[in-house]
């Protein structure tokens, strides 16, 4: 990882800032957060022609469903951050990118700055992730047991826009019961039979990745994607859960 290019994302709540060698190719997504006590640094790449207000409008138009985006370019990055500096890898393509903190649930209040992405030579790749999860329509993939502090990467290998969130448990029994509240749509009884949440790749568009060191507590957690199908259901309703544990 040390011989990969390093992009720096300084957040604020209120600003994003870029800078760093932006390069195409895998790169370490460095991002230091000041001011806030939360973040979710956001990277879309815009394809050649299009505007970031012409794929926000499309998104807004449209109840915010990222799904809309896929004209105008792709989520390639979304990850969580607390006060401080986090890491995640990532593999960018050239071209035009915008950053974003999405934390908010306003939209029109997200911080985000446009910057390019030109082409490496010689791009580096990305270092052997320990385990791999991958989300597809509408399931997870991957080993059943994760390690705490292995390199683990998160993907998407659908073609709809899709997150992965792991939901903690006090058993296998009880994320057995919060998967079938999940699936039958009773988010908030699953919220009460849960003991805690991680975060592991926010929406990401189909092909978007990100790998990190896995940081949470050993325990059994439920993986779900909260994502919304065009007639209102959760991709959760709809089987994209998978039980895991995790291990030290």
């Amino acid at each position: 990882a040390a011989a990969m290019p390093t992009i720096n994302l300084a957040l604020t709540g209120k600003t994003i800032t870029v800078s760093g060698q932006t390069t195409s190719g895998a790169v370490n997504i460095v991002s230091t957060l000041t001011g806030a006590k939360q973040a979710e640094p956001t990277l879309f790449l815009l394809k050649p022609g299009a505007s970031f207000a012409q794929a926000f409008a499309a998104a807004a138009s449209h109840n915010g469903d990222p799904n809309y985006l896929d004209p105008y370019g792709s989520i390639v990055f979304d990850a969580n951050a607390t006060p401080g500096t986090s890491t995640a890898q990532t593999v960018l393509a050239p071209g035009n990118y915008v950053a974003l903190d999405t934390e908010s649930n306003n939209p029109n209040n997200w911080p985000h700055t446009q910057f390019t992405v030109t082409n490496n030579p010689a791009p580096a790749a990305l270092p052997a992730a320990a385990a791999t999860v991958t989300a597809i329509d509408f399931n997870f993939r991957g080993p059943s047991v994760l390690h705490d502090g292995a390199l683990t990467r998160f993907e998407n290998g659908g073609f709809l826009v899709h997150m992965v969130v792991g939901i903690r448990a006090k058993n296998r029994k009880s994320a057995r019961k919060i998967v079938s509240l999940l699936k039958a749509g009773k988010d908030n009884k699953a919220q009460r039979s849960a003991t805690g949440l991680a975060f592991f790749a926010g929406p990401l568009s189909s092909g978007g990745l990100q790998q990190l060191t896995l940081n949470a507590a050993p325990g059994w957690y439920v993986l779900a994607c909260f994502m919304d199908t065009q007639d209102g259901r959760e991709h959760t309703q709809l089987g994209m859960e998978r039980i895991i544990k995790i291990v030290k």
